[in-house]
């Protein structure tokens, strides 16, 4: 009978058998859903979710985008903050109820979510100025793509939008909040067509 391990031990398991080096995603990816196979005869879901669960607790390191590293000396000396309930409601109540992206909230049956402006992960506090509300797609989409990369796309959205609806104010609104991106080099692999 194969023996049960978790598959957070697996994903631990394959890090510290490769300390110090930048592992790209999918090499720990192929490995641990093949192992996990092997060894229990189950089909490993969604190693992703636990790569970036063991970089958020200080087991790994991000190094890049879909990059980490395993340090044995190491010392994770950050604590993730929570929001408390008293925040969330102040950050909800601040915001109106609604996602500062699409301006959607619950009176339109959308979930709201307290966001951290940046990111926990990467140090971010639980203060009111670093919440945030967003609707669960945003948020989601925040996750996936970092703040200003989902700012960018949404603007570059509203730009073509602007320009199909021939809103040359709007265009123009656009335009220069994108320029300012372009300025400061932010996102330059997100094109933007004018």
């Amino acid at each position: 009978m194969a023996r049960k391990i978790s598959q957070l031990d697996l994903i631990k398991e394959f890090f510290t058998n490769n300390p110090l080096r930048d592992i790209s995603h999918p090499e720990v990816v192929d490995w641990v859903v093949e192992e996990y196979r092997k060894r229990t005869g189950q089909v490993f879901r969604d190693p992703d979710r636990g790569i970036r669960s063991l970089s958020q607790r200080g087991f790994l390191i991000k190094v890049s985008k879909g990059v980490y590293r395993y340090d044995p000396e190491y010392v994770h000396n950050r604590e993730l903050e929570d929001f408390t309930p008293a925040q969330k409601q102040e950050i909800l109540e601040r915001d109106n109820y609604k996602c500062v992206i699409c301006g959607k909230g619950k009176q339109d049956g959308i979930e709201l979510h307290v966001d951290h402006i940046k990111a926990k992960d990467l140090g971010g506090k639980a203060t009111i100025e670093n919440g945030q509300t967003l609707c669960a797609q945003h948020n989601f989409l925040k996750k996936n793509f970092k703040q200003t990369e989902t700012g960018k796309k949404m603007f570059i959205r509203l730009y073509q939008l602007a320009k199909s609806q021939k809103d040359e104010r709007l265009q123009k609104f656009c335009a220069e909040i994108l320029e300012v991106f372009e300025k400061n080099n932010i996102n330059g692999h997100i094109e933007w067509k004018r």
